[in-house]
């Protein structure tokens, strides 16, 4: 068996889909569209649709409608990662986001930061 075998014999990763919740999903939509450069593709049923710009490999991003208000924090959140935090963060605030506060870990820094619900999501250093 060659190496070029081998490779074609491996399982081919799962497409990767986020779905983030919303009570306000037009807006919640409005503002990641934005924030990530994606087109706002649709509305299907209680999903607004984002994509990503085409080739970039990214996730697909799907804002769901619910009735229930976010309680508490995110058991799981983006981290964007940029060349230049700060003015990301400016860029963002002025899109609706909220800045929380700054995390460091070592050498390992970050921005918390809130979309217009509250999600969570952080600002990381390339």
């Amino acid at each position: 068996m060659s190496v070029d075998d081998a490779t074609t014999d491996q399982p081919r990763p799962p497409g990767l889909v986020f779905v983030l919740d919303a009570r306000d999903a037009a807006r919640v939509a409005q503002f990641w569209a934005a924030a990530l450069h994606y087109d706002r593709r649709a509305s299907v049923g209680q999903f607004e649709v984002l994509t990503p710009p085409a080739g970039s490999g990214s996730p697909v991003l799907l804002v769901q409608a619910v009735e229930d208000a976010k309680l508490g924090k995110n058991r799981m959140l983006l981290d964007l990662h940029v060349a230049d935090p700060e003015a990301e963060a400016a860029r963002l605030v002025g899109l609706g986001a909220t800045r929380l506060g700054d995390g460091q870990l070592g050498d390992i820094r970050w921005i918390m930061m809130g979309d217009p619900e509250g999600n969570e999501f952080d600002i990381a250093w390339d």
